[in-house]
C-alpha cells in the first residue's frame, strides 16, 4: 500500500483538520488544455480515448503535471454504464452522446442486466490502477458515476434533452416502470463503484446532473431515494482508511437538507447559493464541495482572486471545506486562469484553518 503524501482531500471529506482547503475542479482533465486535445487526437475519438487505460491514465494526470491539485479524478464518462449494457453509446459533433437503442417500454427495462466491472467495464478499471500505480501517493484518487435519474435519462431520451418529454412522461405515466429501471441502474452504479474502490479509488463522487429538473416530491422519490440506496450498499473502507462519498445534484441548492441524510460524507454545492447558508442547513452532517461560478475563470486573475476569497469567506473557518468550481470547467477557459484558481485557494485558505 503506497503511503498517501498528500491527504487533504481525503481529510477535509471527513471533516478533519486541514492546514489549507484543499482543491480540484470538476472536468480539470478535459478540452481547456492543450495537451488534453493532442491526447484526444492521437486516440482518434472521446469514446475511444474513455476506452483506452493508458490514454485515460495519461489524461487524468495531465492537470495534475500543471496544477499543484490535491486530487486526481479518473477521466471515464458518466455513460459507460448503459453503454455496457449493450444500448450502443456514440457520440455525434455538436450533439453529445447518443444511444442506438434507447429504453422506451418494458421489455427493454427486463432485457437489461447488471455489467460485470472487471469484464463488461474493464477498461475503466484498468485505468483506476493505472492512475493508482502512476500517482505514487502524489495526492487521492477520485472515482465516479452518474446517478440512477441521470443516467435513466439520457437512456430513455436516447441522448441530451432539453425537455424531458420522454423520461418524465414513462415518469409520471409509469411510475412502476420507471422505478424497476431506476432500481436496476442503483444496483449496476453500486457494483460499478465498489469495483472502482478495489481497484484504488480512494474517494468517490455521483453526479445527479439531472436532479435539479425533478419537483421536490419527485427528486425524493426518483432520484435521492436511489442515491441514498447507492451510499448504503457501497465500500466505504480500504486500505485502512475510510472511502468518502460525495453526492452531487446540479441545481439541487434547495435540497441540501436532504441529502445531508442519505449517508454520504459531503455534498457538492452549485454557484446558486452561498455556502454559509448551505452550511447553516446540513450543519456538522457533512462536508461542503464548491461552489465558484465557472464562468469568472473568463475574468482576469485578480478577479479570480476575489471570486476564490468571496467563497473561502462564505464557508468560514474550521474543517469541511473541498474547493470547487459550482459545476464543470468551461473547455474554452484560459489554463493560466484555472492556475490562478488554485493558487488563490492555497494562498487565501490557511487563515480559515488556524
Amino acid at each position: 500500500m503506497t503511503t498517501l503524501k498528500n491527504d487533504r482531500l481525503l481529510r477535509a471529506l471527513l471533516r478533519q483538520p486541514v492546514d489549507v482547503t484543499p482543491v480540484w475542479m470538476m472536468r480539470q482533465a478535459g478540452r481547456y488544455l492543450p495537451e488534453y486535445r493532442a491526447t484526444r487526437a492521437r486516440a482518434g475519438s472521446f469514446l475511444d480515448l474513455c476506452k483506452n487505460p493508458e490514454l485515460a491514465c495519461e489524461v487524468t494526470l495531465q492537470p495534475l503535471e500543471r496544477f499543484p491539485l490535491d486530487a486526481a479524478i479518473l477521466f471515464s464518462d458518466i455513460l459507460t454504464i448503459p453503454d455496457a449494457m449493450g444500448l450502443g453509446l456514440y457520440f455525434t459533433e455538436g450533439e453529445g452522446p447518443r444511444f442506438e437503442w434507447p429504453v422506451r417500454d418494458e421489455a427493454a427495462v427486463v432485457a437489461l442486466g447488471v455489467p460485470d466491472p472487471e469484464e463488461d467495464l474493464g477498461y475503466v478499471m484498468g485505468a483506476v490502477r493505472i492512475i493508482r500505480r502512476e500517482l505514487g501517493g502524489r495526492v487521492p484518487l477520485i472515482g465516479f458515476s452518474g446517478s440512477p435519474w441521470t443516467l435513466a435519462t439520457y437512456m430513455v431520451e436516447g441522448g441530451g434533452t432539453k425537455n424531458f418529454a420522454r423520461v418524465k412522461g414513462m415518469m409520471f405515466d409509469r411510475p412502476d416502470l420507471m422505478h424497476q429501471l431506476l432500481g436496476k441502474v442503483a444496483d449496476a452504479i453500486v457494483t460499478y463503484l465498489n469495483g472502482q474502490v478495489a481497484a484504488g479509488a480512494q474517494a468517490l463522487m455521483i453526479f445527479d446532473t439531472w436532479g435539479g429538473v425533478l419537483t421536490p416530491s419527485d427528486y425524493r422519490a426518483f432520484s435521492l431515494a436511489y442515491m441514498t440506496r447507492i451510499v448504503a450498499g457501497l465500500t466505504r473502507e480500504r486500505e485502512g482508511r475510510k472511502v468518502p462519498v460525495i453526492l452531487f445534484t446540479k441545481g439541487g441548492a434547495q435540497r441540501l437538507g436532504e441529502m445531508a441524510d442519505s449517508g454520504c460524507d459531503a455534498l457538492g454545492v452549485d454557484w446558486t447559493m452561498e455556502l454559509s447558508e448551505a452550511r447553516e442547513r446540513v450543519g456538522d452532517r457533512v462536508a461542503l464541495q464548491g461552489n465558484l461560478d465557472p464562468c469568472i475563470l473568463y475574468a482576469s486573475p485578480k478577479r479570480i482572486r476575489e471570486g476564490v476569497g468571496r467563497v473561502l469567506e462564505s464557508y468560514g473557518t474550521g474543517p469541511g471545506h473541498v474547493f470547487n468550481l459550482g459545476h464543470g470547467i468551461h473547455p474554452d477557459v484560459d489554463p493560466e486562469h484555472a492556475a490562478a484558481l488554485v493558487e488563490a485557494v492555497h494562498d487565501l485558505s490557511p487563515v480559515y484553518h488556524v
